[in-house]
């Protein structure tokens, strides 16, 4: 089967995640760039990518990387890209994004409007004809401009990959899916440790946790735009690809897994999107403030985003809300924490200094990820012999 270079942008900052969960699909990595891993697979590596990857926000099958200074170059090197091997008589294309940075060429909607019309007179050529109904399926187009170097992709995707479906009830300041996916996999935390969020909002991150010790494809209950691109991916591959996806999801394994919020109606949210993510059975969802946060047991971890303070009135409660999360904390022997925040003041009200913290844009918000790093704890032993 041909090999393509695919292309999988994710948040700044996650780019080593992202790159580890490729490598796990067993594809080899092309390049890693700010907010992206470029890697080569055949036309299968589409649905496995789409289907299995936690940490991914979509996946853009590459047509071309072409330099252009001038609206004309971009014309005359976007017509010459092989249009024709991805996009049928009767697709319908279109550039869907276009993003520029520090490169010459900066208004989208112009490059938007010169790359549409240069794909066009390329099929008119190949097609031998004048007009295209556009009538099948859909083949979008974005294109990333960086010092004038313009990368090339059709999204398989369609919706971004953190809408997985089962969230259809959000907190004021959720986190997404594919951020939350990430946070959990930096961390050393495995189905068999405890996790608690005393900030679960939503439930985004107990979720994914629980999907991912679950071993559920985050993608497995949703479609994708490439399902229907029958002339490059045939059916038969996505089928195969989801049935992989059922039979490796057990649902039926022992987790500690917890979230708390303090307002009921959002933790009543949470227990919803779990259940529709189908792992309600596999987490304890409590109201409960920051200010109760305790476990009998150690060596756990907290993965959490608590209030960042975005609004003024919330700014003036983030000294003692910080103190409380130190305060619990310190009740927690022996635990690992981690927290993501865009408050400046996290570690002083903490009371601590994190061992690591790492920049990771949440959006178009920079944030940091502070690490607080328990011990590991002590391996069992058994007839006198350590074992894992």
């Amino acid at each position: 089967m041909k090999t393509v270079e695919l292309i999988a942008p994710c948040h700044f900052g996650m780019e080593a995640v992202l790159k580890r969960e490729i490598q796990d699909l067993g594809y080899e990595i092309s390049e890693v760039e700010n907010g992206k891993v470029t890697f080569v697979g055949d036309m299968e590596a589409i649905c496995y990518a789409n289907i299995f990857l936690r940490t991914a926000e979509r996946i853009l099958l590459k047509v071309g990387r072409v330099h252009a200074e001038t609206f004309d170059e971009l014309f005359e090197k976007t017509k010459a890209l092989p249009w024709e091997d991805f996009i049928p008589r009767d697709g319908k294309f279109w550039v869907a994004k276009a993003t520029s940075i520090r490169s010459k060429l900066f208004s989208p909607s112009d490059i938007q409007s010169i790359m549409k019309k240069a794909m066009v007179e390329r099929l008119k050529t190949v097609y031998h004809q004048e007009w295209f109904a556009e009538s099948g399926a859909s083949y979008p187009v974005r294109v990333f401009f960086m010092k004038d170097e313009a990368v090339i992709g059709l999204d398989t995707s369609g919706d971004s990959l953190h809408k997985r479906g089962y969230r259809l009830l959000t907190s004021r300041a959720p986190i997404t899916e594919t951020l939350a996916s990430a946070l959990i996999l930096m961390t050393p935390w495995n189905r068999e440790r405890i996790l608690v969020d005393p900030f679960c909002g939503s439930g985004t991150i107990p979720i994914e946790a629980a999907m991912i010790a679950a071993n559920i494809a985050p993608g497995m209950n949703r479609s994708f735009l490439a399902n229907e691109w029958d002339n490059l991916i045939p059916k038969k591959l996505w089928y195969g690809v989801a049935d992989e996806a059922a039979e490796l999801a057990d649902t039926t394994i022992s987790t500690d897994i917890q979230g708390y919020d303090i307002d009921g109606s959002i933790v009543k949210a949470a227990r919803e999107n779990a259940k529709r993510a189908g792992v309600e059975k596999l987490i304890h969802f409590q109201q409960r403030p920051v200010s109760e946060l305790s476990h009998p047991k150690k060596y756990g971890f907290i993965i959490t985003n608590p209030p960042y303070g975005e609004r003024i009135s919330e700014k003036e409660q983030l000294p003692q809300l910080y103190r409380e999360i130190g305060e619990g904390f310190a009740r927690l022997d022996c635990w690992s924490e981690y927290v993501i925040t865009s408050y400046g003041d996290a570690e002083k009200y903490i009371g601590r200094k994190a061992d690591k913290n790492r920049k990771i844009y949440n959006g178009m918000m920079k944030t940091y990820l502070y690490q607080f790093l328990g011990p590991e704890p002590p391996r069992a032993k058994k007839q006198g012999r350590q074992i894992d």
